[in-house]
């Protein structure tokens, strides 16, 4: 027994092993980019299937294949997305809900391109690369976790790490090159998706499918641990693996023998599900809002935007294309009976995210419980129902299902992004794991079409005419008031909320009804086929449908339409594979290209090319910063006309007007945030208006913003140390001198999240000085602060006027402005109307 024991443990131990690795790199990856990354699993099955072609097929040595696949195949995928992908939604400070569908396009391009690449067939040759003793396995994770800890903990690199997550725009004005930073989470976060990937592969059976769905299902452990703590990581990793190991020692008898042996065989999707339903939410990270309601505006070429309802002119075309497999005969409409079945299923989409604008990766349990539930009442095998005919049949199964969307309509009360995702997948897999594959549930099973609907053509029209019902009842649902309370909530929770919209009431109706539109979908579609197969069903399948809706329009039953010919025309007419690629693809394209987006981006005419400049010496205390000619438009609004602007060392320079007058685009121009169409930008002499933000900082402009920005994950002193190491120069008495001329060292060792206002404002501004810059800019400092704190600052910026640096204050405090300021730059409707003393400038501004 001891043995046994023992034996167990040491196979618990490589499982947890592997799975700790993948925590480890969902953990590095978030905190390094702030997303959380659900293409791990594909790049973890991509690299072993690579590993395995160079030692199987190519007879490569197994060391020179493994150094190849893990130090080069692995890491470079990861630098590929980060630069192709990721980037870009960085850059446009894209919010949580659009990086995760380019996860989710990630994923679904991984999955078919390994199966155009390598075939769909599981193999069994996979080469082991780490033989003998699992406990060098665990000694290996641990090292590697230690190692990161201590970099992410004690290093400069960790602490530039953690600034970029907390704010990556911050950040960059600071000095941190982010896009470095974020290259290298993503390259080592690859590389432990890929040696988790070859550490599984040799045990089980590799395929496309298989090994990304096990690697997706140990994100549990990355989730328990809140996506920070390591040693959390890796302890869950080992606890569950050895507790899964164990559980096969168990062999109960009675009803419950099969569900207990698929727990136990399938304990890392229970930790999920428990990680996303009962522990804290994933916390957001970076500086980007964005929810839900962005994927749902996210929309391809294929046409405009045309709302819930659609243009009539569109819906006359879709409904000739629905009818043209009428006059189909022999295997096309064999094929074409499943695109009103698939079109429902993804009609469920529409309404969860098209309307409820929540996110739902689990759709596909819901439609194959609909077949399933189906199939069994028809045959007579459900508990306690007689067998019915199969119209019935699928009437009660839909009625089974409906009340089922409270399992993700549940979460999507008190979670919502990547929480929500999280917790809809977690679902899924579940329902898959517990229900869909295991023999008690689906042995011997079979679907037949309803009498009288026994033939293609007749079946399609069946098809046809409860399509058309549930579009009416999708378009009645857009409509009215519930359509704009619906709308409302997509859009902004908490504002929907305040006008009266029941929030928590509204998401439970879009999960129901979405559950059984897809429970329909399944239904017809298992009648359609004449069978009932689990695999049309896995969590992949759903992903694969969440990413075409949101392809082709989640914000139009049309969109649902098109998505469902789309991918059944694509896995009819091509090879297997085709259709996940195409759809991945197009599901990163907008990310490629940002206009296809439905937000509002500023119009920016080309800007002037100019001979480039070639980068000065380190600005020195008493840099002057001027601009002249600089124009900026927002959608043919003209928010700066031709502005010159002087801010002059050893002086206090003013930027007063209204809201609106355009100051806080000049100032975000001035600190290189924002690219003028025309006009430069020159420092110390110098061009810089090409010069990034973080470029600028390193050449000694500095800046403090309108609303307070500090890095919450660091404490105060390390916010301070920040700017000292990024900027021009590396005094290293910097910190503890603007720790004693701002008053912080009290508070040195005190992490920045929930510090009062004020306290936030010097730490603040302490970060900007730490660098030594020559230009100062803040942008209205004094908000927040009482009295007191208002006259210290006055006395600092004083101070360091007098030392010779150039300030730059934009301020709504008029008495702060003119007991301070030695030129003061009135603003209005874009231009500079008045620029001179603060006394006869301020006295003009006050004249009715």
């Amino acid at each position: 027994m001891a043995s046994l024991t023992y034996d167990l443990t040491l196979a618990g131990v490589a499982v947890g092993s592997a799975a700790a690795l993948t925590g480890i790199g969902l953990v590095v990856t978030y905190r390094a980019t702030g997303v959380l990354n659900l293409a791990h699993g594909a790049i973890a099955m991509v690299t072993a299937y690579v590993l395995r072609g160079l030692v199987v097929v190519h007879g490569w040595p197994l060391w020179l294949a493994a150094a190849f696949s893990l130090l080069v195949v692995a890491p470079g995928i990861g630098l590929v997305l980060d630069r192709v992908v990721f980037r870009p939604l960085a850059v446009r400070e894209a919010g949580p809900a659009e990086t995760l569908v380019a996860t989710v396009g990630v994923f679904v391009l991984l999955v078919g391109a390994a199966y155009l690449a390598w075939g769909g067939d599981a193999r069994s040759d996979a080469p082991v690369l780490v033989p003998g003793d699992p406990w060098a396995q665990l000694a290996a994770v641990v090292l590697l976790a230690a190692a990161m800890g201590a970099v992410t903990r004690w290093t400069a690199f960790g602490m530039r790490l953690r600034a970029v997550v907390d704010d990556r725009r911050l950040a960059a004005l600071a000095g941190i090159d982010a896009n470095r930073v974020a290259a290298a989470g993503w390259a080592f976060g690859a590389f432990t998706a890929g040696l988790a990937g070859v550490l599984l592969a040799p045990y089980l059976r590799l395929d496309p499918y298989g090994l990304s769905l096990l690697v997706m299902e140990t994100m549990a452990v990355a989730v328990a641990a809140g996506m920070r703590s390591l040693p959390v990581a890796v302890g869950v990793a080992l606890g569950v693996g050895i507790a899964q190991s164990q559980l096969t020692r168990l062999h109960p008898r009675g009803a419950w023998e099969p569900l207990v042996q698929a727990i136990g065989s399938n304990l890392f999707v229970v930790a999920l599900l428990v990680a996303v339903l009962v522990l804290p939410a994933v916390p957001a990270t970076g500086a980007s809002g964005g929810g839900s309601a962005v994927v749902r505006r996210r929309v391809a070429s294929w046409g405009p935007r045309s709302g819930v309802g659609g243009s009539a002119p569109a819906w006359v075309v879709a409904g000739i294309l629905f009818l043209l497999p009428l006059g189909f005969a022999g295997s096309d409409l064999t094929t074409s009976v499943q695109v009103p079945a698939m079109g429902l299923i993804l009609l469920s989409l529409v309404v969860v995210t098209g309307l409820g604008g929540q996110i739902s990766l689990g759709q596909a349990a819901y439609a194959g419980l609909g077949a399933l539930f189906t199939a069994l009442l028809a045959a007579g095998r459900f508990p306690g129902v007689p067998a019915l005919p199969q119209l019935a049949a699928l009437a009660v199964a839909v009625l089974l299902v409906a009340p089922l969307g409270l399992l993700t309509g549940g979460p999507a009360v008190r979670r919502r992004g990547l929480a929500l995702a999280l917790a809809t997948f977690a679902v899924g897999v579940a329902v898959s794991r517990f229900v869909f594959d295991q023999p008690y549930a689906t042995s011997g099973l079979a679907l037949a079409r309803p009498d009288g609907f026994v033939a293609d053509r007749a079946y399609y029209v069946l098809e046809l005419l409860l399509l058309g019902a549930a579009l009416l009842v999708v378009r009645a649902l857009g409509r009215g008031r519930t359509g704009r309370a619906l709308a409302a909530m997509a859009d902004h929770e908490a504002g929907a909320a305040a006008a009266g919209v029941p929030v928590a009431g509204l998401k439970l109706v879009t999960f129901v009804v979405g559950a059984a539109l897809a429970a329909l979908g399944g239904g017809l579609l298992g009648m359609g086929v004449q069978a009932f197969d689990p695999g049309a069903f896995d969590p992949i399948r759903g992903l694969l449908w969440f990413a075409a809706v949101i392809v082709v329009g989640a914000d139009s039953p049309l969109g649902a339409m098109a998505a469902a010919a789309l991918l059944i025309g694509l896995d009819a007419g091509t090879k297997e594979g085709v259709a996940a690629a195409v759809i991945g693809l197009l599901a990163i394209f907008p990310v490629l290209s940002p206009s296809r987006f439905l937000t509002a981006e500023p119009r920016r005419s080309a800007p002037v090319r100019r001979p480039r400049t070639v980068a000065g010496p380190a600005v020195r205390p008493g840099a002057r910063l001027t601009a002249r000619g600089i124009r900026m438009t927002y959608g043919g609004i003209v928010a700066v006309d031709g502005v010159d602007i002087a801010v002059a060392p050893g002086r206090v320079t003013a930027l007063v007007g209204p809201n609106g007058a355009g100051k806080s685009t000049l100032f975000h121009c001035l600190c290189g945030t924002l690219r003028p169409e025309t006009g430069h930008v020159v420092l110390a002499g110098r061009e810089v208006t090409r010069v990034s933000a973080h470029g600028r900082a390193r050449r000694g402009v500095a800046r403090t913003f309108q609303e307070v920005a500090v890095f919450p994950g660091l404490t105060v002193a390390e916010n301070v140390r920040v700017g000292a190491e990024q900027g021009r120069t590396r005094d290293p008495g910097a910190v503890e001198r603007v720790l004693r001329l701002l008053r912080l060292e009290a508070v040195r060792d005190t992490a920045a999240a929930g510090l009062p206002t004020g306290t936030l404002r010097r730490v603040e501004l302490g970060r900007a000085l730490a660098g030594a810059p020559g230009v100062l800019l803040l942008d209205e400092p004094a908000a927040g602060l009482d009295t007191a704190e208002v006259e210290a600052l006055g006395t600092v910026l004083r101070a360091l006027a007098a030392d010779g640096m150039a300030v730059l204050l934009v301020e709504h405090d008029m008495e702060l402005v003119a007991g301070l300021a030695h030129t003061v730059y009135a603003m209005e409707g874009g231009r500079i109307v008045a620029c001179g003393h603060p006394g006869d400038v301020l006295k003009g501004l006050a004249r009715p």
